[in-house]
Protein backbone atom coordinates (compact mmCIF):
# COMPACT_ATOMS: atom_id res chain seq x y z
CA UNK A 1 0.00 0.00 0.00
CA UNK A 2 1.24 3.78 -0.79
CA UNK A 3 1.86 5.73 1.39
CA UNK A 4 -1.52 7.96 2.35
CA UNK A 5 -1.11 11.93 1.14
CA UNK A 6 -0.43 14.40 3.68
CA UNK A 7 -3.38 16.60 4.20
CA UNK A 8 -2.72 20.42 3.35
CA UNK A 9 -3.48 22.90 6.14
CA UNK A 10 -6.05 25.01 6.49
CA UNK A 11 -4.55 28.18 6.35
CA UNK A 12 -3.00 26.92 2.53
CA UNK A 13 -6.47 25.89 1.69
CA UNK A 14 -8.30 29.17 2.60
CA UNK A 15 -5.42 31.30 0.69
CA UNK A 16 -6.45 29.15 -2.12
CA UNK A 17 -9.78 29.63 -2.16
CA UNK A 18 -9.63 33.42 -1.68
CA UNK A 19 -6.82 33.48 -4.36
CA UNK A 20 -10.09 31.27 -6.73
CA UNK A 21 -12.64 34.04 -5.72
CA UNK A 22 -10.58 36.84 -6.34
CA UNK A 23 -10.04 35.64 -9.68
CA UNK A 24 -13.64 34.94 -10.41
CA UNK A 25 -14.44 38.05 -9.65
CA UNK A 26 -11.95 40.19 -11.53
CA UNK A 27 -12.66 37.82 -14.69
CA UNK A 28 -16.18 38.66 -14.02
CA UNK A 29 -15.73 42.56 -13.94
CA UNK A 30 -13.21 42.21 -16.96
CA UNK A 31 -16.45 40.70 -18.36
CA UNK A 32 -18.67 43.75 -17.27
CA UNK A 33 -16.23 45.93 -18.58
CA UNK A 34 -15.81 43.73 -22.11
CA UNK A 35 -19.75 44.17 -22.34
CA UNK A 36 -20.20 47.95 -21.40
CA UNK A 37 -17.64 49.37 -23.66
CA UNK A 38 -18.90 47.14 -26.88
CA UNK A 39 -22.83 48.40 -25.90
CA UNK A 40 -21.33 51.59 -25.84
CA UNK A 41 -19.55 51.04 -28.99
CA UNK A 42 -22.78 50.17 -30.54
CA UNK A 43 -24.48 53.03 -29.40
CA UNK A 44 -21.85 55.21 -30.73
CA UNK A 45 -22.26 53.41 -33.69
CA UNK A 46 -25.61 53.02 -34.48
CA UNK A 47 -27.19 56.39 -32.70
CA UNK A 48 -26.44 58.41 -35.27
CA UNK A 49 -27.54 56.16 -38.38
CA UNK A 50 -30.91 55.68 -36.07
CA UNK A 51 -30.92 59.72 -35.51
CA UNK A 52 -30.30 60.76 -39.11
CA UNK A 53 -31.84 57.81 -41.20
CA UNK A 54 -34.89 58.82 -39.25
CA UNK A 55 -34.76 62.38 -41.14
CA UNK A 56 -35.70 60.45 -44.45
CA UNK A 57 -39.19 59.85 -42.50
CA UNK A 58 -39.32 62.61 -39.96
CA UNK A 59 -38.93 65.97 -40.99
CA UNK A 60 -40.42 69.54 -41.55
CA UNK A 61 -41.77 69.56 -44.66
CA UNK A 62 -43.08 72.48 -47.14
CA UNK A 63 -45.40 73.30 -49.51
CA UNK A 64 -43.18 72.16 -52.25
CA UNK A 65 -42.83 68.99 -51.09
CA UNK A 66 -46.48 68.60 -50.60
CA UNK A 67 -47.33 69.54 -54.18
CA UNK A 68 -44.14 67.52 -55.43
CA UNK A 69 -45.85 64.29 -53.86
CA UNK A 70 -49.26 65.65 -55.47
CA UNK A 71 -48.21 65.97 -58.74
CA UNK A 72 -45.81 63.39 -59.16
CA UNK A 73 -47.00 60.51 -56.60
CA UNK A 74 -50.79 61.70 -56.46
CA UNK A 75 -50.30 61.40 -52.17
CA UNK A 76 -52.55 63.64 -50.31
CA UNK A 77 -55.47 65.98 -51.08
CA UNK A 78 -55.09 68.04 -54.03
CA UNK A 79 -57.55 70.47 -53.42
CA UNK A 80 -56.15 71.07 -50.07
CA UNK A 81 -52.41 71.32 -51.48
CA UNK A 82 -53.61 74.04 -53.89
CA UNK A 83 -55.05 76.24 -51.71
CA UNK A 84 -52.25 76.01 -49.54
CA UNK A 85 -49.98 76.59 -52.55
CA UNK A 86 -52.16 79.98 -53.62
CA UNK A 87 -51.26 81.29 -49.64
CA UNK A 88 -47.82 80.54 -50.43
CA UNK A 89 -47.83 82.50 -53.58
CA UNK A 90 -49.66 86.05 -51.80
CA UNK A 91 -46.84 85.69 -49.41
CA UNK A 92 -44.29 85.72 -52.51
CA UNK A 93 -46.06 88.50 -54.33
CA UNK A 94 -43.70 91.18 -53.20
CA UNK A 95 -40.82 89.24 -53.58
CA UNK A 96 -42.13 88.66 -57.41
CA UNK A 97 -43.34 92.64 -57.61
CA UNK A 98 -39.93 93.47 -56.51
CA UNK A 99 -38.30 91.12 -59.32
CA UNK A 100 -41.29 92.61 -62.03
CA UNK A 101 -39.90 96.42 -60.95
CA UNK A 102 -36.10 95.34 -61.42
CA UNK A 103 -36.82 93.96 -64.31
CA UNK A 104 -39.05 96.72 -65.78
CA UNK A 105 -35.77 99.21 -64.46
CA UNK A 106 -33.39 97.06 -66.97
CA UNK A 107 -35.76 96.86 -69.82
CA UNK A 108 -36.05 100.90 -69.97
CA UNK A 109 -32.41 101.32 -69.66
CA UNK A 110 -31.75 98.08 -72.31
CA UNK A 111 -34.67 100.05 -74.72
CA UNK A 112 -32.59 103.34 -74.36
CA UNK A 113 -29.10 101.62 -75.58
CA UNK A 114 -30.65 99.82 -78.30
CA UNK A 115 -32.50 103.92 -79.46
CA UNK A 116 -29.20 105.01 -79.56
CA UNK A 117 -27.33 101.82 -81.47
CA UNK A 118 -30.29 102.39 -83.81
CA UNK A 119 -29.56 105.94 -84.68
CA UNK A 120 -26.70 105.34 -84.92
CA UNK A 121 -26.90 102.36 -87.56
CA UNK A 122 -29.40 105.00 -89.37
CA UNK A 123 -26.21 107.63 -90.30
CA UNK A 124 -25.32 107.05 -93.63
CA UNK A 125 -20.99 106.50 -93.62
CA UNK A 126 -18.56 104.11 -92.10
CA UNK A 127 -19.84 104.62 -88.91
CA UNK A 128 -23.40 103.73 -89.76
CA UNK A 129 -23.48 100.92 -92.37
CA UNK A 130 -20.59 99.22 -89.67
CA UNK A 131 -23.15 99.45 -86.77
CA UNK A 132 -26.14 98.52 -88.72
CA UNK A 133 -24.29 95.01 -89.44
CA UNK A 134 -23.55 94.38 -85.74
CA UNK A 135 -27.41 95.40 -84.87
CA UNK A 136 -28.31 92.89 -88.06
CA UNK A 137 -27.72 90.37 -85.42
CA UNK A 138 -29.67 91.81 -82.63
CA UNK A 139 -32.66 89.95 -81.17
CA UNK A 140 -35.00 91.84 -79.68
CA UNK A 141 -36.76 88.58 -78.03
CA UNK A 142 -33.26 86.95 -76.87
CA UNK A 143 -32.67 86.98 -73.29
CA UNK A 144 -31.09 89.97 -71.66
CA UNK A 145 -27.63 88.64 -71.99
CA UNK A 146 -27.27 88.05 -75.45
CA UNK A 147 -29.19 91.47 -76.02
CA UNK A 148 -26.51 93.69 -73.69
CA UNK A 149 -23.73 91.35 -75.16
CA UNK A 150 -24.84 92.74 -78.68
CA UNK A 151 -24.81 96.35 -77.71
CA UNK A 152 -21.95 95.99 -75.98
CA UNK A 153 -20.43 95.11 -79.41
CA UNK A 154 -21.99 98.06 -80.80
CA UNK A 155 -20.93 100.40 -78.51
CA UNK A 156 -16.90 99.14 -78.95
CA UNK A 157 -17.36 99.47 -82.97
CA UNK A 158 -18.47 102.90 -82.56
CA UNK A 159 -15.80 103.80 -80.00
CA UNK A 160 -13.25 102.32 -82.18
CA UNK A 161 -14.34 105.27 -84.73
CA UNK A 162 -12.40 108.02 -83.89
CA UNK A 163 -13.44 110.30 -86.60
CA UNK A 164 -17.18 110.27 -85.49
CA UNK A 165 -17.08 113.27 -83.39
CA UNK A 166 -20.66 113.71 -83.78
CA UNK A 167 -21.38 110.41 -81.67
CA UNK A 168 -19.67 111.29 -78.60
CA UNK A 169 -22.66 112.26 -76.34
CA UNK A 170 -24.63 109.02 -77.49
CA UNK A 171 -20.89 106.95 -76.56
CA UNK A 172 -20.56 108.62 -73.35
CA UNK A 173 -24.12 107.90 -72.52
CA UNK A 174 -24.08 103.86 -73.98
CA UNK A 175 -20.80 103.37 -71.56
CA UNK A 176 -22.75 104.81 -68.46
CA UNK A 177 -25.86 102.56 -68.84
CA UNK A 178 -23.64 99.29 -70.23
CA UNK A 179 -21.24 99.89 -66.85
CA UNK A 180 -24.22 100.13 -64.69
CA UNK A 181 -26.08 96.91 -66.42
CA UNK A 182 -22.57 94.65 -67.23
CA UNK A 183 -21.63 95.18 -63.03
CA UNK A 184 -25.39 93.73 -62.19
CA UNK A 185 -25.32 91.03 -64.62
CA UNK A 186 -23.79 88.89 -63.60
CA UNK A 187 -24.75 89.09 -59.57
CA UNK A 188 -28.56 88.89 -61.30
CA UNK A 189 -28.15 85.78 -62.70
CA UNK A 190 -26.40 84.50 -59.04
CA UNK A 191 -29.70 86.47 -57.20
CA UNK A 192 -32.13 84.54 -59.83
CA UNK A 193 -30.47 81.38 -59.51
CA UNK A 194 -30.29 81.35 -55.82
CA UNK A 195 -33.96 82.13 -55.39
CA UNK A 196 -35.21 79.73 -58.17
CA UNK A 197 -32.77 76.63 -56.15
CA UNK A 198 -35.11 78.42 -52.21
CA UNK A 199 -38.70 78.91 -54.17
CA UNK A 200 -38.62 77.20 -57.74
CA UNK A 201 -39.11 78.92 -61.04
CA UNK A 202 -39.77 82.02 -61.00
CA UNK A 203 -42.58 83.94 -62.72
CA UNK A 204 -41.71 84.09 -66.91
CA UNK A 205 -38.86 81.73 -66.51
CA UNK A 206 -38.72 78.91 -69.14
CA UNK A 207 -39.95 75.95 -67.21
CA UNK A 208 -37.10 73.71 -66.34
CA UNK A 209 -36.75 70.23 -67.68
CA UNK A 210 -35.19 68.56 -64.90
CA UNK A 211 -37.72 67.72 -62.03
CA UNK A 212 -35.41 69.07 -59.38
CA UNK A 213 -35.49 71.89 -60.78
CA UNK A 214 -39.19 72.29 -61.10
CA UNK A 215 -39.55 72.64 -57.27
CA UNK A 216 -37.99 74.72 -54.75
CA UNK A 217 -36.79 73.63 -51.68
CA UNK A 218 -38.72 70.40 -49.81
CA UNK A 219 -37.41 70.32 -46.95
CA UNK A 220 -37.29 73.22 -44.34
CA UNK A 221 -33.47 72.16 -43.18
CA UNK A 222 -32.07 72.37 -46.49
CA UNK A 223 -33.98 75.61 -47.12
CA UNK A 224 -32.55 77.56 -44.36
CA UNK A 225 -29.23 76.50 -45.80
CA UNK A 226 -30.49 77.49 -49.28
CA UNK A 227 -31.52 81.13 -47.54
CA UNK A 228 -28.22 81.92 -45.76
CA UNK A 229 -26.85 81.15 -49.41
CA UNK A 230 -28.93 83.43 -50.71
CA UNK A 231 -27.92 86.27 -48.45
CA UNK A 232 -24.41 86.04 -48.06
CA UNK A 233 -22.14 84.96 -51.31
CA UNK A 234 -18.98 83.10 -50.36
CA UNK A 235 -16.16 83.73 -51.92
CA UNK A 236 -12.46 82.36 -51.46
CA UNK A 237 -9.67 84.88 -50.49
CA UNK A 238 -5.69 84.28 -51.29
CA UNK A 239 -4.05 86.53 -48.63
CA UNK A 240 -0.83 88.04 -50.99
CA UNK A 241 1.68 86.98 -47.64
CA UNK A 242 1.14 83.43 -48.31
CA UNK A 243 -1.31 82.90 -45.33
CA UNK A 244 -3.79 80.22 -45.86
CA UNK A 245 -7.07 80.40 -48.12
CA UNK A 246 -10.11 81.12 -46.65
CA UNK A 247 -13.62 81.20 -47.72
CA UNK A 248 -15.66 84.69 -47.14
CA UNK A 249 -18.79 85.33 -46.72
CA UNK A 250 -19.98 89.18 -48.34
CA UNK A 251 -23.81 90.04 -48.02
CA UNK A 252 -25.20 89.62 -51.29
CA UNK A 253 -27.85 92.58 -50.57
CA UNK A 254 -24.42 94.84 -51.01
CA UNK A 255 -24.66 94.78 -55.09
CA UNK A 256 -28.08 96.31 -55.06
CA UNK A 257 -28.25 98.90 -52.49
CA UNK A 258 -30.36 101.73 -54.37
CA UNK A 259 -32.02 99.15 -56.96
CA UNK A 260 -35.71 97.25 -56.84
CA UNK A 261 -34.05 93.99 -55.07
CA UNK A 262 -32.67 95.41 -52.31
CA UNK A 263 -36.25 94.85 -50.03
CA UNK A 264 -36.18 91.37 -51.23
CA UNK A 265 -33.56 90.37 -49.20
CA UNK A 266 -35.71 91.57 -46.40
CA UNK A 267 -38.48 89.82 -47.21
CA UNK A 268 -36.53 86.34 -47.66
CA UNK A 269 -34.94 86.87 -44.46
CA UNK A 270 -37.97 87.54 -42.85
CA UNK A 271 -41.48 86.18 -44.77
CA UNK A 272 -39.35 82.46 -45.73
CA UNK A 273 -41.78 80.81 -43.61
CA UNK A 274 -44.57 81.83 -44.72
CA UNK A 275 -43.89 81.69 -48.59
CA UNK A 276 -42.64 77.30 -47.76
CA UNK A 277 -44.99 77.39 -44.99
CA UNK A 278 -43.41 74.19 -43.50
CA UNK A 279 -45.03 71.13 -41.08
CA UNK A 280 -44.34 68.47 -39.71
CA UNK A 281 -44.65 65.50 -41.86
CA UNK A 282 -44.44 61.48 -41.23
CA UNK A 283 -43.15 60.29 -44.72
CA UNK A 284 -43.44 56.54 -44.10
CA UNK A 285 -43.69 56.24 -48.08
CA UNK A 286 -40.19 56.81 -48.15
CA UNK A 287 -40.21 53.28 -48.26
CA UNK A 288 -42.38 52.23 -50.27
CA UNK A 289 -42.19 55.10 -53.01
CA UNK A 290 -39.68 54.63 -55.77
CA UNK A 291 -37.19 57.43 -56.88
CA UNK A 292 -37.65 59.91 -59.07
CA UNK A 293 -35.15 62.36 -60.76
CA UNK A 294 -31.66 60.29 -59.07
CA UNK A 295 -33.20 60.51 -55.73
CA UNK A 296 -34.37 63.89 -55.23
CA UNK A 297 -37.94 62.45 -55.22
CA UNK A 298 -39.93 59.42 -53.89
CA UNK A 299 -38.38 56.76 -51.77
CA UNK A 300 -36.05 53.55 -51.96
CA UNK A 301 -39.02 50.30 -52.94
CA UNK A 302 -36.58 49.68 -55.36
CA UNK A 303 -33.30 49.19 -53.59
CA UNK A 304 -35.44 47.36 -50.80
CA UNK A 305 -36.86 45.16 -52.75
CA UNK A 306 -33.12 44.48 -54.91
CA UNK A 307 -31.56 43.88 -51.54
CA UNK A 308 -34.67 41.34 -50.72
CA UNK A 309 -34.55 39.50 -53.88
CA UNK A 310 -30.36 39.34 -53.67
CA UNK A 311 -30.05 38.20 -50.22
CA UNK A 312 -33.02 35.75 -50.68
CA UNK A 313 -32.07 34.24 -53.96
CA UNK A 314 -27.96 33.84 -52.46
CA UNK A 315 -29.48 31.93 -49.35
CA UNK A 316 -31.58 29.48 -51.50
CA UNK A 317 -28.41 28.93 -53.48
CA UNK A 318 -26.08 28.51 -50.26
CA UNK A 319 -28.11 26.96 -47.52
CA UNK A 320 -29.00 23.58 -49.14
CA UNK A 321 -24.85 23.29 -50.79
CA UNK A 322 -23.62 24.42 -47.20
CA UNK A 323 -25.57 21.73 -45.43
CA UNK A 324 -24.89 18.78 -47.38
CA UNK A 325 -21.72 19.52 -47.62
CA UNK A 326 -21.26 19.69 -44.27
CA UNK A 327 -22.99 16.57 -43.85
CA UNK A 328 -20.90 14.97 -46.25
CA UNK A 329 -17.23 16.47 -44.72
CA UNK A 330 -18.83 15.18 -41.29
CA UNK A 331 -20.22 11.82 -41.56
CA UNK A 332 -19.56 10.53 -44.74
CA UNK A 333 -15.82 11.75 -45.61
CA UNK A 334 -13.18 9.28 -44.65
CA UNK A 335 -10.37 11.13 -42.97
CA UNK A 336 -7.63 11.58 -45.58
CA UNK A 337 -5.11 14.10 -47.16
CA UNK A 338 -7.74 14.69 -49.55
CA UNK A 339 -10.36 15.96 -47.16
CA UNK A 340 -7.98 17.85 -45.25
CA UNK A 341 -6.70 20.09 -47.95
CA UNK A 342 -10.44 20.58 -49.03
CA UNK A 343 -11.11 21.61 -45.35
CA UNK A 344 -8.42 24.28 -46.01
CA UNK A 345 -9.26 25.87 -49.17
CA UNK A 346 -12.87 26.35 -47.42
CA UNK A 347 -11.38 27.74 -44.74
CA UNK A 348 -9.22 30.41 -47.13
CA UNK A 349 -12.50 31.13 -48.82
CA UNK A 350 -14.51 32.17 -46.13
CA UNK A 351 -11.24 34.90 -46.31
CA UNK A 352 -11.18 35.84 -49.31
CA UNK A 353 -12.00 39.83 -50.48
CA UNK A 354 -15.94 40.02 -51.53
CA UNK A 355 -14.39 41.68 -54.71
CA UNK A 356 -12.65 38.75 -56.12
CA UNK A 357 -15.98 36.70 -55.83
CA UNK A 358 -17.29 40.00 -57.82
CA UNK A 359 -14.62 39.71 -60.58
CA UNK A 360 -15.25 35.69 -60.45
CA UNK A 361 -19.64 36.19 -60.92
CA UNK A 362 -18.56 38.69 -63.87
CA UNK A 363 -16.29 36.13 -65.44
CA UNK A 364 -17.93 32.93 -64.77
CA UNK A 365 -21.56 33.17 -64.35
CA UNK A 366 -22.03 35.89 -66.89
CA UNK A 367 -19.62 35.39 -69.42
CA UNK A 368 -18.28 32.05 -68.99
CA UNK A 369 -22.17 30.16 -68.24
CA UNK A 370 -24.21 33.46 -69.77
CA UNK A 371 -27.11 32.84 -66.85
CA UNK A 372 -28.31 36.30 -68.32
CA UNK A 373 -27.59 38.30 -71.14
CA UNK A 374 -26.22 41.05 -69.17
CA UNK A 375 -26.34 42.23 -64.92
CA UNK A 376 -28.77 40.38 -63.54
CA UNK A 377 -30.34 39.21 -59.64
CA UNK A 378 -29.64 35.82 -60.49
CA UNK A 379 -25.84 36.48 -61.24
CA UNK A 380 -25.80 38.02 -58.16
CA UNK A 381 -27.72 35.74 -55.89
CA UNK A 382 -25.83 32.97 -57.21
CA UNK A 383 -22.18 35.36 -56.44
CA UNK A 384 -23.69 35.86 -52.87
CA UNK A 385 -24.00 32.63 -52.77
CA UNK A 386 -20.51 31.42 -53.32
CA UNK A 387 -19.13 34.31 -51.12
CA UNK A 388 -21.39 32.91 -47.93
CA UNK A 389 -21.04 29.31 -48.81
CA UNK A 390 -17.85 28.72 -46.39
CA UNK A 391 -19.16 30.36 -43.53
CA UNK A 392 -22.45 28.21 -43.98
CA UNK A 393 -20.48 25.02 -44.32
CA UNK A 394 -17.64 25.77 -41.55
CA UNK A 395 -21.15 26.88 -38.87
CA UNK A 396 -22.83 24.00 -40.16
CA UNK A 397 -19.92 21.16 -39.60
CA UNK A 398 -18.91 22.76 -35.91
CA UNK A 399 -22.81 22.18 -35.26
CA UNK A 400 -22.99 18.61 -36.50
CA UNK A 401 -19.92 17.80 -34.48
CA UNK A 402 -21.06 19.03 -31.29
CA UNK A 403 -24.17 16.52 -31.40
CA UNK A 404 -23.16 13.93 -28.81
CA UNK A 405 -21.60 10.49 -30.48
CA UNK A 406 -24.20 8.53 -28.19
CA UNK A 407 -27.43 9.81 -30.24
CA UNK A 408 -25.83 8.45 -33.16
CA UNK A 409 -24.86 4.74 -31.62
CA UNK A 410 -28.24 5.14 -29.77
CA UNK A 411 -29.57 5.47 -33.65
CA UNK A 412 -27.94 3.03 -35.39
CA UNK A 413 -28.28 0.26 -32.54
CA UNK A 414 -32.03 0.58 -32.80
CA UNK A 415 -31.87 0.00 -37.02
CA UNK A 416 -31.61 3.01 -38.46
CA UNK A 417 -29.30 4.04 -41.38
CA UNK A 418 -26.96 6.49 -41.96
CA UNK A 419 -28.81 8.79 -43.84
CA UNK A 420 -31.78 8.21 -41.72
CA UNK A 421 -29.73 8.92 -38.30
CA UNK A 422 -28.30 12.20 -40.25
CA UNK A 423 -31.91 13.27 -41.08
CA UNK A 424 -33.81 12.65 -37.86
CA UNK A 425 -31.00 12.65 -35.24
CA UNK A 426 -28.23 15.04 -36.07
CA UNK A 427 -29.36 17.33 -38.19
CA UNK A 428 -32.76 18.26 -35.85
CA UNK A 429 -29.87 18.50 -32.84
CA UNK A 430 -27.83 20.52 -34.87
CA UNK A 431 -30.15 22.55 -35.99
CA UNK A 432 -29.24 26.01 -33.79
CA UNK A 433 -25.81 25.69 -34.36
CA UNK A 434 -26.76 25.66 -38.62
CA UNK A 435 -29.09 28.01 -37.91
CA UNK A 436 -26.47 30.60 -36.37
CA UNK A 437 -24.69 30.33 -39.88
CA UNK A 438 -27.59 31.31 -41.58
CA UNK A 439 -28.15 34.36 -39.60
CA UNK A 440 -24.46 35.24 -39.79
CA UNK A 441 -24.46 34.54 -43.62
CA UNK A 442 -27.52 36.39 -43.92
CA UNK A 443 -26.22 39.78 -42.56
CA UNK A 444 -23.45 39.86 -44.47
CA UNK A 445 -25.16 38.75 -47.69
CA UNK A 446 -27.55 41.68 -47.27
CA UNK A 447 -24.45 44.16 -46.51
CA UNK A 448 -22.16 43.18 -49.57
CA UNK A 449 -21.30 46.03 -52.11
CA UNK A 450 -18.32 44.76 -53.86
CA UNK A 451 -19.82 40.91 -55.36
CA UNK A 452 -23.33 42.54 -56.98
CA UNK A 453 -21.38 45.70 -58.46
CA UNK A 454 -20.28 43.29 -61.41
CA UNK A 455 -23.16 40.82 -61.81
CA UNK A 456 -26.11 42.81 -60.20
CA UNK A 457 -26.25 46.34 -59.35
CA UNK A 458 -27.77 49.11 -60.84
CA UNK A 459 -27.79 52.90 -59.66
CA UNK A 460 -31.42 53.54 -61.12
CA UNK A 461 -34.03 51.43 -61.92
CA UNK A 462 -37.69 50.05 -61.27
CA UNK A 463 -38.58 47.55 -58.97
CA UNK A 464 -38.76 44.17 -60.25
CA UNK A 465 -41.62 41.36 -60.75
CA UNK A 466 -40.02 38.38 -59.28
CA UNK A 467 -39.97 36.91 -62.93
CA UNK A 468 -37.67 39.56 -64.54
CA UNK A 469 -35.16 38.71 -61.97
CA UNK A 470 -33.85 36.04 -63.57
CA UNK A 471 -32.71 38.62 -66.66
CA UNK A 472 -32.50 41.92 -65.05
CA UNK A 473 -30.26 44.04 -62.90
CA UNK A 474 -31.48 45.88 -59.91
CA UNK A 475 -30.86 48.28 -57.88
CA UNK A 476 -29.54 47.48 -53.99
CA UNK A 477 -29.14 49.23 -50.83
CA UNK A 478 -25.75 48.76 -50.31
CA UNK A 479 -24.85 49.85 -53.76
CA UNK A 480 -27.19 52.67 -54.38
CA UNK A 481 -25.63 54.06 -50.58
CA UNK A 482 -22.42 53.83 -52.22
CA UNK A 483 -23.17 55.49 -54.97
CA UNK A 484 -24.99 58.05 -53.05
CA UNK A 485 -22.01 59.05 -51.06
CA UNK A 486 -19.34 59.29 -53.81
CA UNK A 487 -20.73 59.62 -57.33
CA UNK A 488 -23.88 61.57 -56.99
CA UNK A 489 -23.64 65.13 -58.45
CA UNK A 490 -25.77 66.61 -55.60
CA UNK A 491 -24.42 64.35 -52.99
CA UNK A 492 -25.03 67.20 -50.04
CA UNK A 493 -28.85 68.00 -51.18
CA UNK A 494 -29.32 63.61 -50.50
CA UNK A 495 -27.83 63.27 -46.73
CA UNK A 496 -31.01 62.45 -45.94
CA UNK A 497 -31.99 59.66 -48.86
CA UNK A 498 -28.12 58.55 -47.75
CA UNK A 499 -28.73 57.93 -43.94
CA UNK A 500 -31.94 56.77 -45.06
CA UNK A 501 -30.92 53.76 -46.66
CA UNK A 502 -28.40 53.19 -44.07
CA UNK A 503 -31.36 52.82 -41.68
CA UNK A 504 -33.01 50.81 -43.42
CA UNK A 505 -30.46 48.46 -44.75
CA UNK A 506 -29.54 48.02 -41.10
CA UNK A 507 -33.11 47.74 -39.73
CA UNK A 508 -33.75 45.13 -42.28
CA UNK A 509 -30.68 42.93 -41.20
CA UNK A 510 -31.81 43.14 -37.81
CA UNK A 511 -35.44 42.04 -38.54
CA UNK A 512 -34.10 39.06 -40.58
CA UNK A 513 -31.53 37.72 -37.96
CA UNK A 514 -34.32 38.25 -35.19
CA UNK A 515 -36.37 36.53 -37.52
CA UNK A 516 -33.81 33.52 -37.52
CA UNK A 517 -32.97 34.17 -33.81
CA UNK A 518 -36.65 33.72 -32.90
CA UNK A 519 -36.92 30.61 -35.22
CA UNK A 520 -33.54 29.14 -33.38
CA UNK A 521 -35.24 29.70 -29.72
CA UNK A 522 -38.32 27.73 -31.33
CA UNK A 523 -36.41 24.76 -32.75
CA UNK A 524 -34.24 24.71 -29.69
CA UNK A 525 -37.43 24.62 -27.04
CA UNK A 526 -38.71 21.97 -28.97
CA UNK A 527 -35.88 19.82 -28.95
CA UNK A 528 -35.25 19.86 -25.30
CA UNK A 529 -39.39 19.16 -25.33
Amino acid sequence: MGRPPIPEKSGEISVRLETRHLLDRSFSGLGFVAIFFMAASLVVILLPIIVKGLSAYLFTGTIEFREAMNDQFDHGDRAAVQAEARLAEQARQPLYDCLTAFADGQSKQLDRLTAIAQGMAAREDSLGRSVARKMRRFDPQAPFSSQLKTLQGVYDRAAANRGAVDVVDELAEMNTILAGLSTLNEKVEAFEHALSELLGPLPGQTPPRLLRSQYGQTRWDRALIKQRQFLFEEEWVHPPDGAPSYIKETPRIEHFRGTALEPAFALIEHDLESMLRPKFTFYWRFLTDTSKDANFFGGIWAEVLGTFYLTLGAMLFAVPMGVIAAIYLCEYAKPSRFISFLRTCISTLAGVPSIVFGLFGLAFFLNTLEVSHNKSVLAGSMTLALMILPTIIRASEEAILAVPQTYKEAALGLGAGRWHTVLTVVLPASLPGILTGIVISMGRAAGETAPIIFTAAVSVGQPLSIFKAFSQPTPALPWNIYNLCTEHEAVNELRHVQFGMVFTLVAMVLILNLSAIILRAKVSKKLRG
